[in-house]
């Protein structure tokens, strides 16, 4: 690994406030990626006739009043309500009341003088005649004291010559039937004042007519038979004639005339109230909007600004008055950290457990998707603006290939990472889309599968594979959408099936090519890395075992029995044969100091103090990681490479210094520098070290020594507190243990004896066991190791 890349790498695991560091970045790409405009905030000066200086586009879905529509529309709602006119039926009755009343208070005068000429008859013909000339000059002016009061009851002005004639009949009570008949029959047909204004509302449907004493209104479309005042004053005499026949003519001026005194209009226009119902016919007219989609051009660069544009650059400005893009943009950032938390919180175990550079990676694989999805609407907006078939944004939309982040997600992070994640990118496309519903279910759905169906990849072509499968589900998804929208079928579906197949393997193929991105920016490594990195032909594995046979041949034992151990546990297998290949390749560059590979010839050690000796035991792990890092091994290898001794002690040289008396000599000086195990493959690989390198010490190695043997090593390892680090429980342990029991059975096989007899021939000989060599001590660097520490479990089995 570059320096350079690892002191990114040691910088991004230095502390947690790196981890609030990636969220917040992550937040805000999110953010300005839905909400752009929270960049700039661009300001609409312009004035008709003025030239664009850029492309204006709808940030969002706006609506914009259609003023022209909407007035129209409102004035056809003023139009459309009828004119209010009040009948005031109660009007014959209050005149008939007025005309009895002031008729009546006439002829009771008249009666109270005939009452007195009655008594005085018989002094009046004795009487002088100049004084019953004073006695009619009496009885007159009496009458004519009543004309103020007669004009006061019926709200009119009567000339001397009618009240004369009147008088003269003694206001008689057929008169004032004749008058209250010919009134009623005039009023009965209606009186309207501006019969003119009445007849133009006719014109425009009719009039409401609200009888007043009941409270209810009737539409008229016939006005024409309502009197104008000229004409009802017309038909007075008209109606008067027949029914005047019989009587004097004399009489008939004095009764039309008071009649026409006493016409007025019982139908009057209301004009408050017709005003007001237009005003509220008016007010209920909703504002007629047009809608302007997202992404729409509402203005070009070097286009002429109209009317029109202005109308809708005032609307966006308005809009925009309205709402805080600031605030819209932290309510969309807090609602996705809550997402992302609470979800990570949920399918993590320990959250903690993630390093910040995974933490990296996937604030990474999030923000590039949210770009290349904004990147994408973009693409889409042109294509559907000049395309000639009549592609739809949403057939297009179904070809982003959003799930090949979640697959690649999988492919390094396994799927208990992937689920959440698909979620959190589902619900992102749903927000940036403009929050469809039905693309949140589509991306979710095609990003769990895509995730799922490379959860074991080992070969690349199942990247191909997944695509093809994915290609698949997308059509049934997009026929789904289809029927939901009931668009089913189409030549729109058509596109939606191509364009949803076209997504699926788009997402594979882009997911094969990300992983080796990813593998060397991340410095991350895969299952198909590992299964390449387990070819035994690789020139690294070959190298190993022509320099150093013995370290080959016993690091793919060890590699046999880390797999099958990590099978029993629930580790990864993989990785831990793998790990298990190569954690010794460090050897190669002294093999002759290892005592596997000394084979018959003279042991190096004995010619060195224990303290260099120590030293050149150390060292093969120092040297192991720069072989690995210059292979390009991966990190999981490197970190088995350094941790699969711990800091355990090389007790058979610690010993023989102290036999020698070394006077500057420290255990420490015997250790590994560690760090111990930290994951479970690892100590997996460290417990299988041991255990093989020891069990070439066996005699005659049956069953039970195996099995004693191996609890042995392994208690003592565990005593030592190598394992404290790492997450074996004491049941993961027991089922190591089982594994390694049968897997060394197997090497230290019961085998049958051929041995010649005197004659030459083989005889069998079946009570034997194959039996390995004995070393006369614990072998430099594979010796047991005892310590007072204990595990660290987490379970009892």
């Amino acid at each position: 690994m570059p320096n350079s890349q690892k002191k990114i790498f040691d910088f991004l695991n230095s502390g947690n406030n790196i981890r609030w560091c990636l969220l917040s970045v992550v937040l805000l790409a999110f953010a300005i990626t839905v909400y752009p405009s929270m960049l700039k905030i661009s300001e609409y000066n312009y004035q008709p006739g003025d030239i664009a200086k850029a492309d204006v586009k709808a940030p969002k879905d706006i609506f914009i009043e259609d003023q022209e529509t909407t007035e129209e529309k409102r004035k056809q709602a003023v139009r459309d309500v009828l004119t209010i006119y009040d009948y005031d039926d109660t009007l014959i009755i209050r005149l008939t009341e007025n005309i009895q009343k002031a008729f009546d208070n006439v002829r009771k005068v008249y009666e109270t003088i005939h009452a007195e000429e009655e008594e005085l008859a018989p002094a009046t013909q004795e009487s002088l005649p100049w004084q019953r000339i004073i006695e009619k000059k009496t009885v007159h002016d009496r009458i004519w004291e009543t004309k103020a009061q007669f004009e006061k009851t019926l709200n009119i002005h009567t000339d001397e010559n009618e009240y004369r004639i009147l008088a003269r009949y003694e206001f008689s009570k057929t008169i004032s039937d004749l008058v209250i008949r010919i009134l009623i029959e005039i009023l009965e047909n209606g009186v309207v004042s501006g019969k003119e204004t009445l007849l133009r509302e006719n014109e425009s449907g009719g009039i409401i007519v609200r009888i007043l004493s009941v409270r209810k209104e009737l539409v008229l479309t016939d006005v024409r038979r309502y009197y104008s005042i000229e004409q009802a004053k017309s038909m007075v005499r008209i109606i008067a004639q027949p029914l005047l026949r019989d009587m004097p003519y004399t009489i008939l001026n004095p009764v039309a005339d008071l009649t026409q005194k006493l016409i007025q209009p019982n139908l009057t226009l209301n004009r408050s109230e017709t005003e007001e119902r237009r005003k509220k016919a008016a007010e209920s007219i909703k504002a007629v909007l047009y809608k302007i989609k997202a992404g729409e051009i509402i203005i070009r660069e070097g286009e002429r600004v109209t009317e029109g544009h202005l109308r809708k650059l005032n609307a966006l400005r308005s809009q925009a008055a309205e709402e805080s893009t600031l605030a819209r943009s932290m309510g969309a950032i807090l609602m996705m950290m809550a997402l992302i938390l609470i979800l990570f919180s949920f399918s993590v175990p320990d959250p903690l457990s993630l390093s910040n550079k995974d933490l990296l990676f996937m604030g990474c694989m999030l923000s590039v998707f949210f770009f290349l999805l904004k990147i994408s609407s973009f693409f889409i907006e042109a294509l559907v603006r000049h395309n000639p078939l009549s592609i739809s944004a949403t057939s297009l939309t179904l070809a982003i290939p959003l799930a090949a982040s979640s697959m690649t997600i999988c492919l390094f992070m396994r799927m208990r990472i992937a689920g959440p994640f698909a979620l959190i990118t589902a619900a992102c496309t749903g927000i940036i889309l403009q929050n469809r519903l039905e693309m949140f279910f589509y991306f979710l759905l095609n990003g769990l599968m895509a995730a799922y169906w490379v959860r074991h990849c080992r070969e690349r072509k199942v990247f191909i594979k997944a695509g093809a499968k994915l290609g698949i589900l997308n059509i049934a998804l997009a026929t789904a959408l289809k029927l939901h929208t009931g668009e089913f079928p189409g030549i729109g579906f058509l596109w939606d099936v191509v364009f949803a197949f076209i997504g699926g393997i788009g997402t594979g193929i882009i997911s094969a090519g990300l992983v080796a991105l990813v593998e060397s920016a991340f410095n991350y490594t895969t299952d198909i890395t590992l299964l390449e990195l387990s070819n035994l032909e690789r020139p690294l594995l070959r190298r190993l075992m022509i320099e150093a046979p013995g370290t080959y041949h016993h690091s793919v034992v060890v590699g046999t029995m880390v797999e099958a151990a990590a099978a029993e546990i629930g580790a990864n297998p993989l990785l831990v044969k793998v790990s298990a290949y190569y954690h010794d390749i460090g050897k190669i560059r002294k093999p002759l100091y290892f005592i596997e590979n000394q084979m018959n010839a003279a042991n190096r050690h004995e010619k060195l103090a224990p303290t260099m000796s120590g030293l050149i035991l150390i060292a093969h792990v120092k040297d192991g990681v720069e072989i690995g890092r210059e292979n390009k091994l991966g990190q999981p290898i490197l970190d088995t490479i350094r941790q699969h001794h711990g800091t355990s002690l090389i007790r058979y040289f610690y010993e023989k210094a102290k036999a020698r008396g070394v006077d500057t000599l420290t255990i420490e000086d015997f250790r590994y520098p560690g760090p111990k195990p930290q994951t479970r493959e690892i100590g997996l690989v460290m417990l299988a070290d041991v255990v093989e390198a020891s069990s070439r010490t066996l005699e005659n190695p049956t069953p039970s020594r195996i099995q004693g043997h191996v609890k042995k090593i392994m208690d003592a390892v565990l005593a030592d507190g190598q394992l404290n680090e790492c997450d074996l429980t004491l049941k993961d342990l027991y089922n190591i243990e089982k594994a390694f029991n049968k897997i060394l059975n197997g090497i230290h096989h019961h085998r049958i004896e051929y041995v010649e007899t005197p004659d030459g021939k083989e005889k069998k000989n079946g009570s034997s066991y194959h039996q390995s060599a004995k070393p006369a001590f614990n072998i430099p660097g594979k010796g047991a190791t005892n310590g007072t520490d204990t595990i660290r479990c987490s379970e009892i089995p």
